[in-house]
């Protein structure tokens, strides 16, 4: 990987920083510059930012990691997709776990992006880009759910606005250990790449006033399953609802863990295997091995509404949750909640 270093002069104060990078960084361009500073590959005086309006202060340095080349076009593949819905302007579909949404390292091929092109028939080169053609918005890949990609340059542009405007539905179902206290409210922190791990994202106030994008997630509590201990009467774990206002990387699985109640099964931003909860016997022990043996984030995008960008129709898809999160939930019913139970 290659990494270009500069400081910034007198001249350059002020200066956007993508402008700034574009300017000085070759051949890059503007977009190309706005490109990498959101994927977090800029860090300025050595801590990652992801904003790419940011103003250029004069004597300090800037480092921008470019990434190793890449497959110019993706390829068409014929995987099945489950199609909610679809006409000649947007496709949504019902993503399956472990299906990346683009190709990027480790996942150049078995994406979204692949899966589209060959169901398209061609029509997507030229929408929205090469490396993610008709994509507007992302699930990770381990993420199940409802997605709205684009066919035609239309309904690409009109789509990015109102995803750009956050004016679309988008609720979404996890499954946490412990759960949040309150059981239902807002979370209202700001997000940013996490110093020191540009993979990795997170609450971000600096104590200088400065802090992360704004990002704001409802929750409600829709059940609770089994207790911590007897003393506390705290759920071992709760099934979720999360109604995201803004659409940061990351951000339920990031405010969840916030608040102390990291989603089951998750990777990155999970604290430990499995559930703590009080109980003893085979249904307690097959409750505590489901979710310890969950092998994703337990997060499904269940629900998606938004105008139709061409027709002006309301649209409303929802996705019912898969098996292994269903299977998780049973067996967390099997938690006992006291001493009657």
């Amino acid at each position: 990987m290659e990494k270009i270093s500069l400081t910034a002069s007198a001249t350059d104060a002020g200066l956007r920083l993508d402008s700034f990078l574009a300017e000085k960084a070759g051949s890059l361009s503007r977009s190309r510059a706005k490109s990498l500073i959101k994927e977090g590959a800029v860090m300025i005086n050595g801590v990652p930012t992801d904003d790419p309006r940011k103003a250029v202060v004069e004597g300090s340095t800037y480092t921008l990691a470019l990434p190793e080349p890449v497959p110019a076009v993706p390829q068409p593949e014929d995987i099945p997709l489950e199609i909610l819905f679809e006409d000649e302007h947007l496709i949504i579909i019902n993503k399956a776990s472990g299906m990346a949404v683009h190709p990027a390292p480790g996942s150049w091929d078995g994406t979204l992006v692949n899966a589209l092109l060959f169901h398209c028939e061609g029509q997507l080169p030229g929408i929205g880009g090469v490396e993610r053609p008709g994509i507007v918005h992302r699930l990770d890949k381990l993420t199940t759910g409802v997605m709205v990609a684009a066919k035609t340059e239309a309904a690409h542009v009109g789509l990015s606005a109102l995803f750009a405007t956050h004016d679309i539905e988008r609720s979404y179902l996890a499954v946490t250990r412990g759960a949040p206290r309150p059981l239902s409210g807002t979370i209202d922190e700001p997000i940013a790449r996490a110093t020191g791990d540009r993979k990795k994202m997170a609450v971000v106030r600096n104590p200088d006033g400065t802090h992360g994008r704004e990002a704001i997630t409802h929750y409600k509590a829709l059940e609770t399953f089994g207790l911590r201990d007897k003393g506390t009467g705290l759920p071992a774990a709760a099934l979720i609802q999360c109604t995201l206002e803004t659409g940061r990387t990351h951000q339920i699985r990031v405010h969840m863990s916030h608040v102390g109640a990291s989603l089951i099964g998750d990777p990155v931003y999970g604290r430990s295997k499995g559930v703590t909860a009080w109980g003893s016997g085979e249904d307690f022990d097959t409750a505590r091995d489901a979710a310890r043996r969950f092998e994703r984030q337990a997060l499904h995008a269940a629900v998606l509404g938004f105008v139709h960008p061409i027709t002006g129709e309301d649209l409303h898809f929802e996705a019912p949750l898969p098996e292994d999160m269903t299977d998780l939930i049973a067996a967390l019913r099997l938690l006992p909640k006291d001493d009657h139970e």
